[in-house]
């Protein structure tokens, strides 16, 4: 299939983040970024601690690092605004632990108490939501700001300083999306946007050493917005079968409703075993207009 068929993927832009921080030297930059202060940081004392998607069922987040053993930072990119990444944070953070805490072979029975890394949590938003929040917490959002026994706080960027690598890639995200609302998901679009952010220096280093990467990460033969639509579909299909069943007792067209939103839930259930992103699950419940828990 040639190259101008193929067709941009929907979750393009979380792709490119984490590709562009495996890079340790980015990393620093990142670092940099967030703590303007710590000029003195240098590659080697970064370790990338990013949890890996090894099984279908498993955790696995955007960047998870570590500086000099002191700190964890954990990253997460967002086009899609949810509070919900307070939880996944957490979920990340605690596997991010039980990690560290193994790899080290501490003992948490011990008498003695855990030197353990301070925690960073952040997500850099790029949708079109206007998000005013700079920090986000647990208690706040599902607790009506209740102490409890538990707080998770994440601190919540949509913009930067000029030119430092996050506004960088918060620029390589909007140029992205006027260019796919001009030419569509398309190869244009792409060779249109890694053009301009080239000629105005952002991620300008990162797109021409990895140019044919960013290609392979921003294509894919299938579509994933297609994709959503056949699956709605099948599952429409399916519950609309339960809710003729259900309708024999209960009222044709409620048993109808009921089974179709029995299928979308199955559909959910079923993309959230298979390891799809949360970008994706959310697009289908917006579609569907079924909420995902």
């Amino acid at each position: 299939m040639p190259n101008n068929k193929k067709i941009l993927k929907r979750n393009v832009k979380d792709s490119v983040f984490t590709s562009l921080f495996q890079d340790t030297k980015y990393i620093v930059e990142l670092y940099k970024a967030l703590h303007p202060e710590a000029d003195y940081v240098t590659e080697d004392m970064i370790e990338i601690v990013t949890l890996k998607n090894i099984l279908t069922d498993s955790l696995y987040n955007d960047l998870g690092f570590m500086m000099d053993k002191r700190l964890i930072v954990l990253v997460e990119a967002q086009s899609t605004w949810t509070v919900n990444i307070i939880i996944r944070g957490l979920m990340y953070l605690v596997q991010t632990y039980q990690d560290y805490i193994e790899k080290e072979e501490l003992n948490i029975y011990s008498s003695k108490k855990l030197e353990i890394p301070k925690p960073e949590l952040y997500v850099i938003y790029t949708g079109d939501k206007k998000v005013e929040e700079k920090e986000i917490s647990l208690s706040e959002e599902y607790f009506g700001g209740d102490t409890t026994a538990l707080d998770v706080r994440v601190k919540v960027i949509t913009e930067s300083r000029e030119g430092d690598i996050i506004n960088q890639y918060v620029m390589f995200t909007h140029i992205l999306n006027d260019r796919v609302k001009e030419y569509g998901r398309t190869k244009k679009a792409i060779d249109e946007t890694i053009k301009i952010c080239k000629d105005r220096n952002i991620l300008k280093e990162y797109l021409s050493n990895h140019e044919s990467e960013v290609h392979d990460i921003m294509f894919s033969l299938y579509d994933d917005e297609q994709i959503q639509k056949a699956m709605m579909r099948d599952a429409r299909k399916e519950g609309l079968m339960e809710g003729i069943k259900e309708g024999e007792t209960r009222g044709r067209m409620e048993g109808i409703k009921e089974g179709e939103m029995r299928g979308i839930d199955a559909m959910i259930a079923n993309m959230r075993k298979a390891g799809i992103s949360d970008e994706m699950i959310q697009n289908v419940a917006n579609m569907t207009q079924r909420p995902t828990s």
